[in-house]
């Protein structure tokens, strides 16, 4: 019969029960989450839980409080400080269960009991940059864009004008070259036409 059951005592005798809970809490802080059954984590919850908030409170005796129940020098210390540290702003609430089905031997439902902080999906707490905001920005940035542009301009007025005299200078050297071609072609066929009368001249 019940008859004022408080808790679940989970088929152990109260010293096999407080060593398995001792034991799955110091899991729990070491490898920030287990899997375990449902009962049993509802239980490691309220287990666990008190001892990270006395975590909080970085005394000698809130540490000789928590070693008595988990019997761990490293795990304390991992408690008190990575963990602490990180669940510092908290007001309770640090463990999240994840129900994942039943299991197939005795169809147990099953869970991920896990520490909430340390869980980079669920995790919202990310920093937000904050832009500046001031009065003189906008105008300063038109006055950049402002003072950019006809730069530019110039620039590209500068190349231009470059290439022009360019290919100019390479029309009038062309040019050139054909007209020098064209009367040495010429005093050439005059010479020819010489040479021919004067032979004509001497045949007769």
């Amino acid at each position: 019969m019940r008859h004022g059951k408080k808790f679940n005592h989970l088929g152990r005798k109260a010293a096999h029960r407080k060593a398995m809970l001792s034991n799955m809490a110091c899991s729990l802080i070491e490898h920030k989450r287990i899997k375990t059954t449902v009962a049993k984590a509802k239980a490691l919850r309220k287990f666990v839980e008190p001892l990270i908030t006395k975590s909080k409170t970085d005394t000698t005796h809130s540490r000789r409080i928590v070693f008595s129940y988990l019997r761990q020098k490293e795990v304390v210390t991992e408690l008190f400080g990575d963990v602490a540290s990180k669940l510092a702003t908290r007001d309770g609430g640090y463990t999240r269960i994840l129900k994942t089905g039943n299991r197939l031997g005795d169809n147990a439902e099953m869970c991920f009991i896990e520490l909430v902080d340390f869980n980079s999906t669920y995790t919202t707490d990310k920093p937000k940059k904050k832009a500046k905001s001031t009065r003189r920005s906008g105008s300063a940035k038109k006055a950049v864009t402002e003072t950019t542009a006809p730069a530019v301009e110039d620039a590209t007025v500068v190349e231009e004008t470059t290439n022009e005299a360019a290919t100019k200078s390479e029309v009038e050297e062309v040019v050139a070259d054909e007209t020098s071609k064209t009367t040495e072609t010429t005093e050439e066929i005059e010479e020819n036409k010489d040479n021919a009368k004067e032979e004509k001249e001497k045949s007769e």
